[in-house]
């Protein structure tokens, strides 16, 4: 059955298709085939139908009265979180405004000729009496936008769609204004005709924001901003939350625009806004990146070395350079993190720009090896100045890596003190595990330290790294004894908390001329203390385990694993003689020792004497000639 709204002609189409699509299913499977085929084509065909009645419905008016209003913003949030763009897919969002115009079209009777010919209509004022109608232009709008910012992804590869994305932000730009300008009319209330002007001033700062006209761009943003912000002063917390959200969106573009007219100052907030967010997104994010890589490249052509350890190394490579004039502002906004998650984010940048300083350094130390095999020999063993560059981006990675593993023991260690009311919410609680494994990567890379080219002989940084190690071992096994201690291991974690104490003591003993280097690290005093406690504790706990150990069991309890059979003297409430896997006897039952059969050996055979026997054994007769002729005469031996 065809739905409401279909004309005629389709129908009759349908008709003349379908005897086609039968004989194939006939082809295909038979008779029954074409009727399973058919039931999940109306089946499919309701589930559309609903679909689409229920998006047609008429929006929510906005307004008062009789006046129309429409939700553009809220339409346009729902539409995009729904539809693809909570993972940027632009593509899936712009198929979803394509069938949704489809559907509003067929819904208002506002069709664009039929399947033989186009004709084209507008929405005019005079037949403005629903506001699906502004909803038809905003979606043509969508459409649009959606589709530049899928060509923008793809013009990261391909250059040439960049002029295509222009073409479809301007056809956007023009579908906004259309819409504001029906908007203008007296059918349409306040609210809605300042969203609709809202609306076309961002897409106008987008689209003057691509042609990198910075002056209107910064004018269309700030329009907006300056509307949604009245908009959010004007209705309830509730209905403001979206209004402040895509004011947020806009700050960072109105940011960048004002920093390329020439305002210095904005750069600095723009790096502010980007630590607290742990990094931008969307249309500012690939352009403040390259800013600020830029900015540091001219600062980099000022620097021309580096001291590290007493030695100045020349830097000639670009990027490394960058690194470098970055990495005080990094470890900053590190110090500066509000919340773990931020810091973690930071760090794992930090990172990443390291590694690939590190790699630029390899590329020029591959063609320097073989120049160094020959300086070695006349240098007595000095390492090239590209190697220690090297080994210094070394100690920078493995040193931000201790910090970033550091400060997440010390985020586990605060959850655990707070694993009881964890256990209460229902949650996953931290264990003394995750603790040690913590520490086992952070000890690793200190052996990586002591074995950076060109510090083998740099007795102070070996004797610092040492006392580094000996304090992350005494965390280490004290968090292996609480471990020990969940499972009742009482002897176990005694003589671990022991030898917790005597790595803190040889801290505390060999940091006299290192304090400072020391500073950062936890305090081994603090650990001291709670070690010491600890032990009391797990004395006490262990003589009241033992005195448990030697109380009657309850008799619910004891569980041996035995069989029904086995225990009928010891009463045990065990649940599972009432259940399908009893324990009655063992089966298969198993093997018993029983006595074998005997075996006789006759020993008395070779020392019994036998009687003789030749008188009762018939002799046999001789043979041949002589006997033959014997024989016949009759003689007789």
């Amino acid at each position: 059955m065809a739905s409401a709204g279909t004309s005629p002609a389709p129908a009759r189409d349908a008709a003349r298709r379908r005897p086609g699509r039968k004989m194939a299913a006939e082809r295909a499977g038979g008779r029954g085939g074409a009727e399973e085929s058919r039931e999940n084509r109306e089946n499919r065909e309701n589930k559309e139908n609903s679909k689409e009645n229920k998006e047609n419905e008429r929006p929510r008016d906005g307004g008062l009265g009789d006046s129309l209003g429409l939700e553009i913003l809220q339409i346009v949030k729902e539409s995009q979180q729904q539809h693809g763009l909570r993972h940027g897919d632009f593509q899936r969002y712009r198929g979803y405004c394509s069938r949704r115009l489809r559907r509003l079209r067929k819904t208002l009777n506002f069709k664009m000729g039929n399947r033989h010919k186009f004709t084209g209509k507008k929405v005019t004022e005079e037949i403005l009496s629903d506001n699906r109608y502004l909803l038809l232009i905003l979606m043509d709008a969508e459409r649009a936008w959606s589709y530049a910012m899928q060509l923008k992804q793809e013009a990261n590869t391909e250059p040439r769609k960049r002029f295509h994305l222009l073409s479809r932000l301007r056809k956007a730009v023009k579908h906004a204004e259309e819409l504001e300008r029906l908007c203008e009319s007296n059918r349409v209330d306040a609210k809605t005709k300042l969203e609709a002007q809202a609306y076309m001033a961002y897409l106008t700062g987008m689209l003057r924001f691509e042609h990198q006209e910075w002056k209107a761009a910064m004018e269309a943003f700030n329009k907006c901003k300056t509307i949604y912000e009245k908009l959010a002063n004007a209705f309830t917390e509730e209905q403001a939350v979206l209004y402040n959200q895509r004011v947020e969106e806009i700050s960072p573009n109105i940011r960048y625009c004002a920093y390329n007219i020439g305002d210095q100052s904005a750069m600095n907030e723009l790096m502010q806004m980007r630590l607290r967010s742990g990094g931008t997104e969307g249309l500012l994010a690939e352009k403040l990146e390259a800013l600020i890589t830029q900015t540091r490249a001219k600062q980099a052509a000022t620097m021309s070395e580096v001291e590290w350890r007493g030695r100045t190394v020349p830097v000639k490579i670009d990027k490394v350079r960058i690194f470098l004039l970055g990495l005080a502002d990094n470890e900053a906004a590190i110090a500066q993190a509000e919340n773990e998650e931020t810091k973690e984010r930071l760090f794992e940048s930090l990172l990443s720009e390291c590694r690939d300083a590190i790699q630029a350094v390899r590329e020029e130390l591959k063609p320097d090896q073989k120049q160094r095999e020959h300086s070695l020999e006349n240098d007595s063993g000095k390492v090239s100045n590209i190697q220690y560059l090297h080994s210094y981006l070394t100690y920078i990675k493995l040193s931000t890596a201790i910090r970033r593993n550091e400060s997440m023991a010390k985020s586990l260690q605060k959850a655990l003190l707070q694993q009881q009311r964890s256990e209460e919410d229902g949650k996953r609680t931290p264990r003394p595990q995750d603790l040690i494994r913590l520490y086992d990567i952070i000890l690793q890379n200190l052996v990586e330290l002591t074995q950076l080219p060109g510090l083998e002989e740099d007795k102070n940084f070996q004797k610092e790294t040492g006392l580094k190690t000996l304090v992350y071992k005494a965390y280490r096994c004290f968090f292996i004894a609480q471990s020990y201690v969940l499972v009742k291991k009482w002897s176990e974690a005694l003589v671990l908390y022991e030898r917790v104490l005597k790595y803190a003591r040889e801290v505390q003993s060999g940091a006299g001329a290192y304090m400072n280097s020391l500073k950062e690290l936890p305090d081994v005093q603090d650990l001291i203390t709670q070690v010491n406690a600890e032990k009391y504790s797990l004395q006490a706990s262990a003589i009241l385990d033992a005195n448990d150990t030697h109380e009657t069991e309850s008799p619910s309890q004891v569980k041996d694993g035995k069989p029904l059979s086995e225990r009928f003297e010891t009463f045990c409430l065990d649940p599972s003689l009432v259940s399908k896997q009893v324990s009655l006897v063992h089966f298969p039952p198993g093997f018993q020792p029983i006595p074998c059969k005997p075996l006789f050996f006759d020993l008395a055979l070779n020392h019994v004497a036998f009687p003789p026997l030749e008188d009762k054994v018939e002799q046999k007769a001789k043979s041949g000639l002589t006997g033959y002729i014997k024989g016949i005469f009759g003689f007789k031996s």
